[in-house]
């Protein structure tokens, strides 16, 4: 299930326990407002995961069978309770009724509005490596293609267009948004690159491909007439050079890292 989707969890289950975060205090696994949905035999999202969470979906699948039990449980996160974070946390139980579904949907709603664009030019192998990767993250996810796209083979979260001039797709990016460039075609590459680079309110623009490629895009921009001040923000090669393993899904990996710092860096 793609980050945080509960649409289809609340279609599914008639019956449900919202179990949220309602105060955190010191060192706790999950900030006040996160929150969990749980039904009888399944669950959606988390609260931080351990014995806390194990005891809080027993605690509203009770609620949920009809017993007495409290609306709120004050938890310390220490021995007791086999964790050791040593700060304490305030969790809340409310029945999932319509009023209760309709402020989560809009909650969601707002959610992946809040979240940052991720555009990525190209579906090759280290292009799907990177849909999939971020596909689960809280990131807008959009890949762009100028030839066909097997959209059956793309999360349902995923947005893919085939355009004739993908260059031309920047500007539909939301400021703060990231562009990542890994297409078939180095020329096209190095379009994409410098329409995004034209935009300083962009968080990050990344292009897969080597030191040498690197010298070739900023020769191309120079001779271009492009703006070589910008050349600074582009990140290449993308995933950095730590791990030197070249695999699609490895790349993937490390340029969701990469994404994470920069785009989530701060937030909650």
């Amino acid at each position: 299930m793609p980050f945080s989707d509960y649409s289809e969890f609340l279609a599914a289950h008639p019956r449900l326990i919202l179990v949220e975060v309602l105060e955190a205090k010191g060192s706790t696994p999950r900030e006040a407002g996160a929150f969990m949905l749980v039904a009888t035999e399944a669950t959606s999202g988390t609260i931080g995961g351990g014995y806390l969470e194990f005891m809080t979906i027993d605690h509203a699948r009770r609620l949920l069978a009809g017993d007495n039990v409290d609306a709120e449980l004050d938890v310390p996160l220490g021995p007791e309770i086999g964790q050791c974070c040593g700060g304490r946390t305030r969790i809340g139980f409310t029945v999932v009724d319509e009023a209760v579904r309709e402020n989560l949907l809009r909650r969601e709603d707002e959610r992946r509005a809040a979240d940052p664009d991720v555009m990525i030019f190209g579906a090759g192998h280290v292009g799907l490596a990177l849909v999939s990767a971020l596909s689960s993250l809280p990131f807008n996810v959009s890949v762009i293609e100028t030839r066909s796209i097997d959209e059956t083979a793309l999360p349902r979260n995923v947005i893919a267009k085939r355009v004739a001039m993908p260059e031309a797709e920047i500007a539909a990016i939301r400021p703060g948004g990231a562009v990542l460039i890994l297409t078939h075609d180095h020329a096209l590459d190095f379009l994409i690159a410098r329409q995004a680079l034209a935009r300083t309110d962009l968080a990050y623009v990344g292009m897969i491909g080597s030191a040498t490629k690197r010298a070739t895009f900023r020769h191309w921009l120079e001779r271009e007439g492009g703006e070589t001040d910008d050349f600074a923000r582009l990140t290449l090669p993308i995933g950095g050079d730590t791990v030197r393993d070249k695999r699609p899904p490895v790349i993937a990996a490390m340029v969701a890292a990469e994404l994470c710092c920069v785009l989530l860096g701060g937030r909650t």
